[in-house]
This record gives structure tokens, C-alpha cells and sequence, in this order.
């Protein structure tokens, strides 16, 4: 994957979030340049991984598997922050989806922030880390459905889905349905969760890998949240 990738999907990430009247924090907008006078006063969004995070996970083809997340708060289990949840702002390219997954412990619910409709696929884990085939129960703002194995669920603009621990998943923007920008169609969603820990608590069922390297094809205008320099 590129850094001219990377570098084209924050800037169309920023221009989407903003269409849909979602306002980023200052640190969305800090530069490389910027970064270079922060102290030890930043540390939180060093240790819990704030920021921006873009990925292929490792599988060479961003446009149908991969995500542009930008991460606004967290906690961190290997450093003390006081905040045990977390809140991601998503983009969604239509039909661009990440591996199927699920969390051991992270409770998370899945928000359309608004563009278009979100489909959300969804199976309980077995045991051996597979999709099971049991009907099972799930909450959609706040009303409890039971839905059958591998099922699809529409989210519209404002609706969002509670997904528990051991659940697998996968999401995506359905085709069609988005905000227009250059010929491609965009939607938001948001996660709300426990705290997000991205090394330890996901269970792939597919290959994947969370944090990758780039082909340096132009320069870096933002640090991604696994490339933070260390505090001056």
C-alpha cells in the first residue's frame, strides 16, 4: 500500500466527515511539522493510539478489504489513562469492508454517523474460532431481534447495533447509497466500545495484518496511530 493512498483517503475522510456535520479535534489536522514540539503533554494520544489509521491489513487491495478510522478517545491497557471506552469515527467506502472478526472483550456498538446505509453481517463465534450456524440475539438501539447465522442488517442514518464480545463481524457501505465525491460514494459510522486494544483482543478469521508498513511514493502529512515519534 501507498503513502499516496493513505495521504488521499484522510483528505477524503476529512471532507466526508465534515459533509455530514461531524467537527475532528485539533490533533486531526497536525502535520509531520507539528508533531516535532510535542512533549510528553501528548503522551495520551501516543499510548492509546488516538489519531488516524489507515490499512489494507496486509492484503494488497484497499478498495475492497480495508478501513480509514480516526480514533478520538481510548483508554490503554498497558497505560494507566483513567478511560475504560473508546469512540472511532469510520469511513466508509461503498462495499470497502475489513476481515470478518470479532473482540474477547470489547463490547462495541456500530453507529451510522450518516451518508447512507451501513450493512453489518453477523455470526456468534464457536469455540474453535469459526462462524456458527445458531439463530442468536442481538440489539438494535435498544430493541432485541433475534436474527439467523450470517445474517445482513441495514443501518440508516442515526440507527445503530450493539455487538457483543464473541461475536463476528464485518461492515460495510452499502452500494449506491452515500455521499457523492469524485465519482465515489461515501457513508460515516462510529464506534462507541470498551477500550480498544487492536494487539491483543481481535480474532481474525481471515489473514490479516492490523498495523502495516508503506511504499514511501510521496511524503507523510500525517503520522498514523502506529507511527507517533517518541516525546522530546
Amino acid at each position: 500500500m501507498k503513502r499516496s493512498t493513505v495521504n488521499h483517503t484522510i483528505e477524503i475522510a476529512k471532507e466526508v466527515f465534515a459533509a455530514v456535520g461531524l467537527k475532528l479535534p485539533p490533533f486531526a489536522y497536525w502535520n509531520v511539522h507539528d508533531w516535532e514540539n510535542k512533549g510528553p503533554e501528548a503522551d495520551e494520544i501516543r499510548r492509546c493510539m488516538l489519531g488516524w489509521d489507515v490499512t489494507d491489513f496486509g492484503q494488497g487491495d484497499f478498495a475492497t478489504i480495508g478501513r480509514t478510522l480516526f480514533t478520538l478517545r481510548n483508554g490503554s491497557k498497558r497505560w494507566f489513562s483513567g478511560k475504560d471506552y473508546a469512540e472511532k469515527l469510520i469511513l466508509d467506502p461503498e462495499n470497502q469492508r475489513p476481515p470478518r472478526h470479532y473482540h474477547r472483550h470489547k463490547m462495541e456498538d456500530i453507529i451510522n454517523r450518516g451518508g447512507g446505509n451501513i450493512l453489518v453481517q453477523l455470526w456468534k463465534a464457536t469455540p474453535d474460532n469459526q462462524c456458527s450456524e445458531a439463530n442468536f440475539p442481538i440489539q438494535v438501539d435498544g430493541i432485541t431481534r433475534t436474527i439467523s447465522a450470517g445474517e445482513i442488517m441495514r443501518l440508516s442514518p442515526g440507527e445503530s447495533l450493539c455487538i457483543p464480545p464473541g461475536t463476528v463481524h464485518q461492515f460495510w457501505a452499502e452500494e449506491g447509497t452515500g455521499i457523492c465525491i469524485d465519482g465515489k460514494r461515501y457513508t460515516v459510522s462510529g464506534e462507541v466500545s470498551r477500550v480498544c486494544d487492536d494487539y491483543e483482543d481481535n480474532c481474525w478469521l481471515e489473514p490479516c495484518s492490523r498495523f502495516i508498513n508503506f511504499e514511501e511514493d510521496e511524503p507523510r502529512r500525517h503520522y498514523l496511530v502506529h507511527e507517533y515519534p517518541e516525546a522530546l
